[in-house]
């Protein structure tokens, strides 16, 4: 079993940064697929960012690609989502996932989810 803390969130202007991090309980985390998604309300929970087991193997929503990076630290169980130059149609509930399994774009092959933490882009 694999529990998930996201934390970060918050209110920021158009053109402004924030880091979420998602902070992990369970020895195989580090063998372990992570991925960002996010809602909107009325929509989707749609995918944003995955990295894999060797912290080097990332994909990326197009919407978000050169804007946002992805990163892990396996010795401290977290995985960080640094958010640039952010747009108001950024703005959702942001969740990290896990998977033990091969990592896709697909939030139904995710078995380990966070609470979520608000992200909120207007001025």
């Amino acid at each position: 079993q694999v529990q998930l803390v996201e934390s970060g969130g918050g209110l920021v202007q158009p053109g402004g940064s924030l880091r979420l991090s998602c902070a992990a309980s369970g020895r195989s985390f580090s063998r372990y697929a992570v991925a960002w998604f996010r809602q909107a309300p009325g929509k989707e929970r749609e995918f944003v960012a995955v990295i894999l087991w060797d912290g080097i193997t990332t994909d990326f929503e197009d919407s978000v690609k050169g804007r946002f990076t992805i990163s892990r630290n396996n010795a401290q169980n977290t995985v960080y989502l640094q958010m640039n130059t952010l747009k108001p149609e950024d703005t959702a509930v942001y969740y990290c996932a896990c998977t033990p399994r091969s990592a896709t774009q697909n939030h139904w092959d995710y078995p380990y989810w966070g609470q979520g933490t608000q992200v909120t882009v207007s001025s």
